[in-house]
């Protein structure tokens, strides 16, 4: 890793790229008294010292121009915090056990996002290890870890990150991530993490003060100034976000990452950074293991997803589909505010396409966005190339008071979606909890200091002014405070609700599907193409989607989601039932009239056809 500090045998290099600063020390601190080292400029803003006395557990900061103390942004830990020395951390101290790892296919991935500081009782990675076993009883593969980068205060989502190669102390120290790692390959269960290159946190963040080509005014983001990837100057800081994806997947053994909000990142380059990422990633790994890049992605870009001639990933494994979650959450919950108007006026057919065809808005016109063309189509690609999802953290948390489906929708509406989510050929994402219909909130919460936490409140309760249930003063007042304890706190899982009624049968339920997902689908998915899809518009709530897959077996799937019951429809001609609700949808005759919330999966084909060998 060419930034930061790397053990190299009795000594440690250091190494900052600081193309504003005239002089840069490095500064040991120690229980006793600290000293500087003068480092040596290098051409194109480099700096870079050697210390034969600065070994593993040593904590150091650089000293910028005689004067301002600042953390490396490299950093592979912050005891202390965003603002607080860093400590060099020798990689190779740690000994792996899951040498024999390979990763996991892709077409298996049945994933659990997961934010460790709500997730357990104290907040802590050991404590994650405690859950693996159930996750794989549930038919978990993946566990999907919200972003770990050093954040500022106790609490955070994640989104807040100011040192990227740093995991968050508050959850415990690399060693300990590292052990959450193994503990999950020798489960099966692979590991991923959501990483943030389209901003940095607005605590903690010193690199304006000595290397401000980092960023732009060229372009904004909602969060915070603009990273630059296109700039005379920008080498170094691809450079910095390239390594960093390395990073989380050779030093941790990751099995992928997700990358957040990428159309948030602005690149004319060509290559631009998500291709060189991805390039760069590719060909590290290639023949070693199986990695799986996935994309938070609004443009709806199908090129980034496009497949080799057998398959694999060019680039980019897969994007969240946020167009199959919008569809679904109207037809469940009728809302039809904010982007969900996208989709308000036909969410039957919006849901159809997204499941046959991965993106429902394929380059027409968006209203939501003041009727610019969305997307591209799609339909080339395989459906696992989308991950499909019920719930997120941002479904969730970007609801004014972080409310659940479960608190939202009847246990049958929520149960008909689930049967759509877990049987579809479209990659899986459970949010935690999600199993046994918790209903703790997520809302959004940090932990800053009183300045910009108020701004943080005031600027929440702002966005929600337009909605007409929030356009009383009185009633923005209602949302919880993001820097209150006590939002945070709300959103900590009880564990124990999993044995009692109605939150066991909803944890019955996702066992049974994904047990019939691993056994019926997956062997299926394995090399499946695109082009396999085609939904059929029934009535308004109603519709039947059809996929071909791997070995030639027909999935089809009948649904209706609404509160009252359906349309009569004709039933399939041939093939096996795989699951229904309720109990008897599926009824007798030809012609059947479905009843309110029904979902059919039957596998289409020969008379006898089974599991496949």
């Amino acid at each position: 890793m060419p930034f930061g500090a790397a053990v190299d045998g009795s000594s440690t290099r250091f190494r900052l790229w600081a193309p504003d600063a005239g002089s840069v020390a490095l500064h040991l601190e120690g229980p006793e008294a600290s000293r500087e080292i003068a480092m040596t400029p290098h051409p194109d803003g480099w700096f870079e010292t050697r210390a034969e006395t600065a070994g593993p557990g040593t904590r150091y900061r650089y000293r910028i121009d005689g004067e301002a103390l600042v953390p490396d942004p490299a950093s592979r830990f912050q005891p202390e915090g965003v603002h607080g020395p860093s400590e060099v951390v020798d990689p190779r101290s740690h000994v792996w056990r899951d040498g024999h790892w390979r990763g996991r296919p892709w077409p298996e991935a049945v994933l659990y996002e997961f934010h460790v500081g709500t997730g357990t009782a104290n907040g802590r990675f050991d404590e994650v290890i405690e859950q693996l076993d159930d996750l794989v009883a549930l038919g978990v593969t993946g566990l999907a870890l919200m972003p770990l980068a050093e954040c500022p205060g106790a609490h955070n989502w994640g989104y807040d990150g100011v040192y990227p190669f740093a995991p968050e102390a508050a959850y415990g120290r690399p060693e300990a991530l590292k052990r959450l790692v193994e503990a999950a390959h020798e489960r099966g269960l692979m590991v991923l993490l959501d990483v943030v290159y389209n901003h940095f946190g607005p605590e903690g963040n010193y690199l304006s003060r000595y290397a401000s080509p980092f960023f732009t005014h060229r372009y904004e983001t909602p969060w915070g100034a603009a990273i630059d990837f296109e700039g005379p100057r920008s080498r170094p800081v691809r450079e910095f976000f390239i390594h960093n994806a390395l990073f989380w997947l050779e030093e941790y053994s990751l099995d992928g990452l997700r990358l957040d909000a990428v159309h948030a990142i602005h690149d004319a380059s060509r290559p631009d950074l998500l291709a060189e990422l991805a390039q760069r990633v590719r060909s590290h790994f290639d023949g070693v293991r199986d990695i799986h890049l996935v994309l938070e992605n609004d443009r709806n870009e199908a090129h980034r997803l496009r497949r080799t001639d057998d398959a694999a990933p060019v680039e980019y494994t897969a994007q969240w589909n946020d167009d199959l979650h919008h569809a679904l959450h109207v037809l469940l919950t009728g809302e039809r505010e904010g982007y969900y108007e996208d989709y308000a006026d036909r969410p039957i057919a919006h849901l159809g396409r997204a499941l046959a065809e991965g993106f429902a808005w394929q380059g027409e016109p968006s209203p939501h966005r003041g009727g610019r063309p969305r997307g591209a189509p799609s339909g080339f690609l395989p459906p696992t190339a989308f991950l499909a999802f019920l719930q997120n953290h941002d479904q969730i948390g970007n609801r004014a008071f972080g409310e659940r489906l479960a608190a939202l929708v009847p246990e049958a509406a929520l149960r008909a979606g689930t049967a759509v989510l877990l049987l579809a050929p479209q990659i899986p994402l459970l949010f935690m909890g999600e199993e046994w219909a918790a209903r703790e909130p997520f809302p959004f919460f940090c932990d800053f200091g009183a300045e910009l936490a108020a701004a943080v409140r005031e600027g929440r309760r702002r966005e929600f002014a337009a909605f007409p249930a929030f356009r009383d003063p009185a009633a923005r007042e209602r949302i919880p405070d993001p820097g209150a304890a006590e939002s945070f706190a709300a959103a900590r899982l009880d564990r124990s609700q999993t044995v009692r009624p109605p939150h066991a049968q909803a944890l019955a339920l996702h066992t049974e599907l994904l047990s019939l997902r691993r056994r019926e689908l997956v062997p299926r998915l394995h090399g499946l193409g695109g082009e396999c899809g085609q939904a059929e518009v029934l009535g308004e709530h109603t519709l039947r989607v059809t996929w071909r897959l791997a070995d030639g077996a027909r999935l089809q799937l009948l649904a209706h989601l609404a509160a009252t019951p359906g349309p009569d429809v004709a039933a399939p001609v041939s093939g096996r039932l795989l699951f229904e609700t309720p109990a008897g949808a599926t009824g007798t005759g030809p012609l059947r009239r479905l009843p309110p919330w029904s979902v059919v999966w039957s596998l289409l084909g020969p008379a006898d056809l089974g599991p496949p060998a």
